[in-house]
């Protein structure tokens, strides 16, 4: 594996080719960078890229899927020729491939700010990628952040290569049926059709080999080019493997739990192998949800290979991971039981066998007995986070017991919340708004809250004109979905003529788009269908709703909540005012977040972990009407959007009662007056959408958050990694040992006295009634062969704030010396507070090689009262 101090930089073996243009036809040479153009997905987020395309042939281009690869690949010879002559498209042309240049070879964030760091390199592992709908291998939220988180990647310049599969039938694309049921129809894809590149070494396609039970299973590697950056795809659809095992990577979450864990030790372990037949070698892996978690044991395998002790390459491979937690949900955290990880992981476990219930250990879940990849991600990386600091707070309750029962403020696991990447979101005519009233550098500095105040100088005349453009556009849109839907369902010509008079440009729209989860509630607005009925057919004040979404083809209660969608929307009462739109993905998702004026998400408080469609709207100056749950709990400031409920825990009953009332009352109280009730130019509401595009899109983008990832979490891995590497593995030998030896001996330590003589109030007066002095407080600790300065000693109590507690931690320091392996500490704390009910002592191992305070779930305490 050779030492991570001298990472590769991503380099290509230097006989790889572009094998892209070996089924395109031969291109005149005044376009041929046509193709180059079309490789790259760069040409997803910017708009005179995607103009150049559409220009081409307008039908083709639509009926494509906005795939320039397809375009280039089904245009006629003659349509080329003429095209290369074609003065305005070449000038078109070459302005596009100037832009394509410059932001190539332009000088970044990551080469301004870091221009020390050249060794950084990241392996960024995700089983989805959302970048485009050109290439399908996405199912939702999880797979667009991880295309969003790419892009600004490239954008920024930050050295990272990604790593997933490639579905050769993608997630599936969805039809609703005349009942309203969901149809899940899969096609596989023509890979030479897709915007993506074989990569070849020694004149073949790339493959690696991973050993299965009873077999080898090989895989073919593609590269996507994502701006600046590739991402490799792994295929298991190659000649030489079983039919079984090619169907492998057939589909995104398909197929049962053999397949699951099949795909997931295909991403894991064989992505691993993919980097190192490239020749690279990270400092950094970040795992982005525990799919991808099996890449730690691969790792495992290479250092314990290299004659590293377990414990050793335990921490090795833990100095060098990030990992993403995305779910607060249960079933988000993919478990197996043990059996089928030890007849998966059979040839791992047999080549390493000396070690197998070390390594089935790392992902053990002792409370079900079963292996769980978040357990298996968390004890192999130094560094864990959530994706809101609401998700992260749930995150450490959820994982509290997993690190001994401390309290959860300090379960180390911290919090990035996501965001969204504002080139690909923001509808061109916005750009355009912001290119002329923004400083010239809002692109570049997207995270500058100050230059986002600007907006407040746009007309409000200008914003309501882009905005309705927008609307209209959504309507025409929708429409033709709904056309679509009743001509495929063979409905009657009168009921297919209809839908060109549903839904009202001029009315109030909201929209709900997302995955089709039940705890995402998409029919909460159909509680009280009276009341609805009421606000939908107000003839003055008009409402209504457009709905899309997937749910899994498995997911038969998440089908229910569409079917009970499509069955109201054929009411006579709402027919045109509710409707259900089919196959949700990113080109109808770019049109319902830059149309709609209200986007509703009402989740049951906390599953929502972060949620992004409501920032992909807050950026084209929709208003966010949301359970405070997710990233709306800290971005909602009471004036930039509407607030579904409190943060007051709830049961779900109470909270489905609570939250139904809020949003009926909201709606009849606020937001429609709001929107009706100023004539033609409604300048209150536009004011509020220029407060939520002040105040949303600096922070809620993918420019901020990978900003975030970068300086927070793969910045200090990759220097930890260099650390740890370094000197034949010095430090994490060093790290493993001290770590084994405090394992050994911690239950030496023992608090074998406590001097809290100074105590002389009552236990039974009220603490707020008291008006607090400091005293000393003493304790004689214990430690047996433990040296004391590797523990940190300390005195824990809690501060009342309003309605909550804040935990309060006071360093010890040690009084006299150590004899006969005991020492006194001392600590000062308010007179009042007595040990017992109101304050314990707790000693915790330390060491400046820790990534956190917990590193060792080790805490010897007096803890009773808590």
């Amino acid at each position: 594996m050779g030492n991570h101090d001298h990472a590769n930089k991503g380099r290509e073996p230097q006989d790889m080719q572009a094998a892209f243009q070996q089924t395109v036809k031969h291109l005149p040479p005044t376009i041929e960078r046509l193709s180059e153009l079309a490789a790259n997905l760069w040409f997803s987020w910017n708009h005179e890229a995607l103009q150049l395309f559409a220009q081409i042939d307008p039908a083709k281009w639509a009926a494509s899927g906005h795939n320039p690869v397809r375009l280039l690949h089904d245009l006629e010879d003659t349509q080329l020729a003429a095209l290369s002559t074609n003065t305005d498209f070449i000038a078109s042309y070459h302005q596009v491939i100037s832009a394509f240049d410059s932001y190539l070879n332009g000088t970044t964030w990551f080469q301004t700010t870091y221009a020390d760091r050249g060794y950084v390199q990241i392996a960024y592992f995700s089983a989805e990628f959302g970048f485009h709908e050109s290439l399908p291998i996405y199912s939702g939220g999880l797979g667009i952040l991880a295309g969003d988180h790419t892009k600004s990647a490239s954008d920024l310049g930050i050295p990272l290569i990604g790593v997933g599969l490639l579905y050769k039938k993608g997630y599936f694309t969805q039809k609703i049926d005349a009942s309203g049921g969901q149809q899940s129809e899969l096609y596989p894809y023509d890979f030479a059709k897709l915007p993506i590149e074989p990569v070849v070494h020694n004149d073949q396609q790339l493959t690696v080999s991973i050993d299965m039970p009873g077999r080898t299973i090989t895989l073919q590697v593609w590269q996507v080019r994502v701006g600046r950056n590739p991402i490799y795809l792994l295929d298991a659809d190659h000649e030489a493997n079983q039919p079984a095992d090619k169907e492998l990577t057939a589909q995104l979450y398909g197929g049962n739990q053999d397949t699951r864990i099949a795909q997931e030790i295909v991403l894991g372990i064989g992505g691993v192998k993919a980097l190192r037949a490239l020749g690279v070698y990270p400092n950094v892996y970040h795992i982005n949800e525990g799919h991808a978690a099996f890449l730690t044991l691969e790792r495992l395998k290479e250092l314990l290979h290299l004659g590293l002790p377990f414990h050793v390459a335990v921490e090795t491979v833990r100095s060098a991971t990030v990992f993403t937690t995305h779910t607060p949900v249960p079933a988000g955290h993919d478990t197996f039981s043990i059996e089928m990880v030890e007849h998966y992981l059979g040839p791992l476990l047999q080549e390493l066998s000396r070690h197998k219930q070390e390594i089935v250990a790392l992902g053990l879940d002792h409370h079900s007995g079963q292996f769980n990849m978040t357990h298996l991600a968390m004890n192999t990386a130094g560094m864990r986070n959530g994706v809101s600091k609401l998700h992260g707070q749930v995150s450490r309750e959820m994982f509290k017991e997993f690190h001994g029962h401390i309290d959860a403020s300090e379960v180390p696991i911290g919090s990035i919340t996501n965001g969204v990447h504002l080139d690909t979101w923001t509808a061109p005519h916005w750009k355009e708004l912001f290119d002329r009233f923004l400083p010239g550098t809002w692109r570049e500095e997207q995270a500058n809250q100050h230059q986002w105040q600007q907006v407040e100088v746009i007309p409000d005349e200008s914003i309501w004109k882009v905005h309705q453009q927008l609307k209209d556009d959504l309507v025409r849109f929708a429409r033709q979905n709904l056309l679509e839907q009743r001509r495929r369902n063979g409905e009657s010509e009168e009921r297919i003529q209809e839908v060109r008079q549903y839904l009202n440009p001029k009315a109030l729209t909201i929209g709900f788009a997302r995955r089709f989860a039940t705890y995402k509630r998409a029919n909460l607005i159909f509680n009280d269908l009276y009341r609805l009925k009421k606000l939908i057919n107000d003839p003055e004040r008009p409402v209504q709703f457009i709905f899309a979404g997937k749910a899994h083809p498995a997911d038969y209660p998440g089908q229910e909540l569409i079917r009970e969608i499509y069955r109201v929307s054929q009411m006579k009462e709402f027919a045109g005012k509710i409707v259900m739109l089919e196959n949700y993905d990113m080109n109808m998702a770019r049109y319902l977040v830059q149309g709609v004026d209200v986007w509703l998400n009402n989740p049951r408080r906390p599953l929502e972990a972060s949620g992004t469609s409501g920032q992909k709207a807050a950026m084209n100056g929709v208003l966010n009407f949301s359970v405070l749950d997710g990233w709306w709990e800290e971005g909602y400031n009471g004036t930039n959007g509407w607030a579904i409920g409190s943060t007051g825990a709830a049961d779900w009953a109470t909270q489905e009662k609570e939250n139904t009332h809020a949003i009926y009352h909201i709606l009849e109280k606020e937001i429609i007056p709001l929107y009706y009730n100023q004539g033609a130019l409604p300048h209150q509401w536009i004011s509020r959408m220029k407060r939520s595009i002040q105040s949303l899109s600096p922070t809620y983008n993918t420019h901020r958050m990978v900003q975030d990832y970068t300086e927070k979490a793969y910045l200090p891995t990759a220097e930890r990694a260099r650390l740890f590497v370094a000197n034949q593995y010095d430090v994490a030998t060093k790290v493993a040992d001290y770590k084994q030896f405090i394992r050994n001996n911690w239950y030496h330590v023992k608090i074998i006295g406590i001097d809290d003589r100074s105590a002389k109030l009552s236990t039974e007066v009220p603490l707020h009634e008291i008006k607090p002095s400091m005293k000393d407080v003493t304790a004689q600790i214990h430690f047996g062969p433990i040296w004391p300065q590797d523990t940190a000693v300390e005195v824990i109590y809690y501060e009342e704030h309003g309605d909550s507690w804040e935990q309060k931690i006071i360093s010890m320091e040690p009084t006299g010396e150590l004899i006969e392996q005991q020492q006194s500490f001392k600590g000062t704390i308010p007179s009042h507070l007595v040990h017992g009910p109101h304050f314990s002592i707790r000693v915790r191992p330390i060491s400046a090689n820790f990534a956190h305070s917990f590193e060792l779930s080790l805490v010897t305490s007096t803890l009773s009262w808590q």
